[in-house]
């Protein structure tokens, strides 16, 4: 492999990762799956403010981020929720991430935000479908 990949690599495979631990942490949520919400054991209850809410745009905000689909939007949707997340619920604690138990909010809303910028990489379902649709504009004209 370039040297000249390696970004592309680097980005697809921090998306992968990133979107992978969005995904689970939602399903602990939504399906008492993996512990559970907060290592309960159990599911959060159906449509509660805030809880199941952001655990549903974690499961499915974290599989669209892993799939490269819509991934811009997604993520900036994913770290949106964290940002609410930390401010709400952690700040009011303490300022400090590390005083408040934010440390995980503030890392998976920076991270979606650097995805939001930075897009999915070449290896997605959003570059794939980019570049069949300049194919078929190139093919009809």
């Amino acid at each position: 492999m370039s040297v000249g990949r390696l970004p592309e690599l680097t980005t697809t495979l921090f998306r992968l990762v990133l979107g992978l631990l969005f995904t689970l942490h939602g399903a602990s949520s939504l399906f008492g799956a993996f512990g559970g919400a907060r290592g309960t054991g159990r599911a959060v209850e159906f449509a509660v403010w805030p809880g199941w809410w952001a655990a549903l745009i974690q499961f499915v905000g974290g599989l669209l981020v892993v799939a490269g689909l819509g991934t811009r939007v997604a993520a900036l949707i994913c770290s949106g929720s964290m940002a609410y997340a930390y401010f709400v619920v952690h700040q009011p604690m303490s300022l400090l991430p590390l005083n408040n138990g934010g440390e995980l909010a503030a890392m998976f809303c920076w991270s979606f935000l650097l995805i939001a910028v930075l897009g999915p990489g070449a290896w997605s379902l959003d570059a794939l479908l980019f570049r069949r649709s300049r194919t078929d504009a190139r093919q009809t004209a």
